[in-house]
């Protein structure tokens, strides 16, 4: 049953217990992705480990207009869920910037595609040369994007890349749908933009719109773990392997009774999350990328970063921010990451 402490704001999301205080920066809003966290609130898993947990999502005021990423650099939040390649940003930028690494990986499988509605007939990456993408502004996004266009047979230099207004989170339309497929596509804004197949993709299924997916997979990127949370070592609280273990029990939770996930989730009561029917949809499609083969939450396998930077790098994606190539030398994928405070 819910517990009664966890509490939500019709503005944003603070869900929260009592225990040493835990804050976690949400990449969107609420969603399946976020369903562990979710039910280890709701079924009190955080309370029993003694940690207060608040999860925030992007339109929180304490965000302070950040990335979750620059929120936990800023010390604003203490996790957040990003990308892998947000932590080989923060391997490469300036030295006096933390390097955050990721402590788990919140879905084993990938299920990221670049979206095109049907209706446009973009029906291959290739035909996005010249045409709009709705970008979130992450630093490596963009020049991948190009790579799947230039992979399959296309010039990727054409696609006209646009940026969503702060990442995306100061898009009303967006954030209240949580989708930009809904706010841009379907508005005619823009041509294409990337997606969680088992959100967005199912969303605009059950608004009686279709869609072309594209994975990363098939147009040769070997994509890594997406989302994975991530934190700064320096910072670290003092019961991450006890939150952690909550928040696999979550995850597992969610896993074996997609329901509850889905009836936890919509108990939030954001916007986003007024079709019932549609989160219920969304949870079944996710639940077999929760764990891995033999039933782990959050583990990490090197060889799945190594193949992510070595293509980042053959494909002359991992340049700093001025465009100067960095050496894969220069990136120890070794050091992005580590399954340390993971339950044994």
């Amino acid at each position: 049953s819910r517990d009664p402490r966890a509490s939500y704001n019709s503005d944003h999301i603070v869900l929260t217990m009592a225990g040493e205080k835990i804050i976690v920066a949400l990449d969107w809003t609420p969603n399946t992705n976020h369903a562990g966290f979710v039910v280890a609130l709701a079924s009190g898993l955080y309370r029993d480990a003694g940690v207060d947990v608040e999860l925030r999502s992007p339109d929180h005021p304490d965000c302070q207009g950040l990335t979750p990423a620059r929120q936990v650099a800023a010390g604003l939040a203490d996790f957040a869920v990003t990308p892998s390649e947000t932590c080989v940003s923060f391997a490469t930028t300036d030295p006096g910037k933390p390097r955050l690494v990721a402590v788990a990986a919140l879905l084993q499988g990938s299920t990221s595609a670049i979206a095109t509605l049907k209706s446009s007939g973009l029906d291959t990456m290739a035909k996005l040369e010249g045409k709009r993408y709705a970008s979130y502004g992450g630093r490596f996004e963009d020049a991948i994007v190009a790579r799947m266009v230039t992979n399959a047979g296309g010039d990727g230099s054409k696609v006209q890349f646009h940026d969503l207004e702060q990442h995306g989170y100061a898009e009303g339309e967006g954030m209240g749908a949580g989708s930009i497929v809904a706010s841009h596509l379907e508005r005619g804004l823009s041509d294409s933009t990337w997606i969680f197949s088992h959100w967005e993709g199912i969303l605009a299924s059950r608004a009686g719109q279709q869609l072309n997916e594209f994975s990363l997979e098939d147009a040769g990127v070997p994509y890594g773990y997406a989302p994975v949370l991530i934190c700064d070592p320096a910072r670290q609280p003092g019961k991450t392997a006890a939150f952690l273990a909550a928040t696999a029990q979550g995850y597992t939770r969610a896993a074996a009774a997609p329901g509850e996930a889905a009836a936890a989730l919509c108990s939030l009561g954001h916007p986003s999350l007024t079709d019932a029917a549609f989160v219920a949809a969304s949870a079944e499609a996710i639940k077999g990328k929760y764990l891995s083969k033999d039933g782990a939450w959050g583990w990490m396998d090197v060889q799945r970063w190594t193949a992510f930077v070595d293509f980042l790098s053959s494909a002359k994606i991992l340049v700093d921010r001025e465009g100067v190539a960095i050496p894969r030398s220069g990136v120890d994928e070794r050091a992005l990451f580590t399954n340390d405070f993971l339950p044994q």
